[in-house]
């Protein structure tokens, strides 16, 4: 199933700029505001109840004031939740990031009646200085089994295919690019630039600047048979492509995304998108602005088997 019902997040307790991720995440600005945990902690709250009103189920669990980690609020980086109990853990590229990894997180959700039997770690492969940052460098199509990959410092193409090889996945390689400063620098994370639903696809084809590369994964999007919805990478840089696809109890979809993101769109691709899903949109300037990532990479998706 390509969509879950029920999401983690992280309540931000000290959030703001981390200097350690901005080194190649360009969507990063430091607002100077004493008061930027206090905004990030009520836009944070207001997403919660938005989600929670459609009948997707949330499990919020607090942030630690110790270790320090301000980017924690974005915990699909560091672990993923799948549909035959496994959790993965994955290695991250800044260091303060990597004490996100909080085993008593699993915990609780063992104690909320969800099943996990085994703990996959690809952590150690950080002394090596190779990267694969979850569902924010990988995206997964469950129903077709297959995983697209942007590649940058977040993710190492041989990790990435290694994971893919021991999960099943069929791994779709490709490189794209932003504008920064007139240059064409890699984007940090696939998933900012593409968000794949149960029948259709968002994707900024414009960041794909090899052309054979963007034809591959136009093909393979093709095969699939599901619309392809392009956004413009202006679009993109307003987190057009930050968007994940959730259920209700009831098996209603959503497609979620930020403020910004739904009013960077035009209407024909509302009206693409709300053919298949219902747009659940959050004002989320705050957290996109500082910590350089927006709606999706705020939920970490449970796939796991309930008790």
């Amino acid at each position: 199933m390509q969509a879950t019902d029920t999401v983690l997040m992280i309540e931000p307790i000290a959030f703001g700029y981390n200097a350690q991720t901005a080194e190649n995440n360009y969507f990063q600005v430091e607002q100077k505001d004493s008061d930027i945990q206090q905004k990030a902690l009520a836009e944070f709250n207001h997403f919660v109840e938005k989600l929670r009103s459609k009948g997707i189920r949330v499990i919020t669990i607090k942030d630690t004031l110790e270790p320090h980690s301000p980017d924690s609020i974005f915990p699909n980086n560091w672990v993923s939740f799948h549909s035959d109990g496994k959790a993965v853990l994955y290695p991250m590229f800044a260091p303060n990031r990597r004490v996100e990894r909080r085993a008593d997180i699993l915990e609780t959700l063992k104690s909320k009646g969800f099943e996990i039997t085994e703990v996959d770690d690809f952590s150690q492969f950080e002394q090596q200085d190779k990267f694969l940052e979850g569902t924010g460098s990988m995206i997964f199509d469950h129903d077709h089994k297959i995983a697209y990959g942007s590649v940058s410092l977040r993710l190492d193409e041989g990790l990435f295919r290694k994971f893919c090889d021991k999960y099943g996945f069929t791994p779709v390689v490709f490189h794209s690019f932003q504008n920064v400063g007139g240059e064409r620098l890699p984007i940090y994370h696939t998933n900012v630039m593409m968000c794949v639903a149960d029948q259709f696809v968002v994707i900024c084809l414009d960041c794909i600047d090899d052309e054979m590369e963007r034809e591959k994964v136009q093909e393979v999007i093709k095969s699939t048979e599901k619309e392809l919805i392009e956004i413009s990478e202006d679009q993109m840089q307003q987190f057009a492509g930050n968007m994940l696809q959730v259920r209700n109890s009831e098996g209603k979809t959503f497609l979620v995304m930020s403020e910004t993101a739904y009013k960077s769109l035009t209407p024909e691709q509302i009206s693409a998108i709300e053919k298949y899903s219902e747009i659940i949109f959050s004002d989320l300037n705050t957290i996109e602005t500082n910590g350089g990532g927006s709606a999706r990479c705020m939920l970490a998706e449970v796939f796991l088997p309930r008790n």
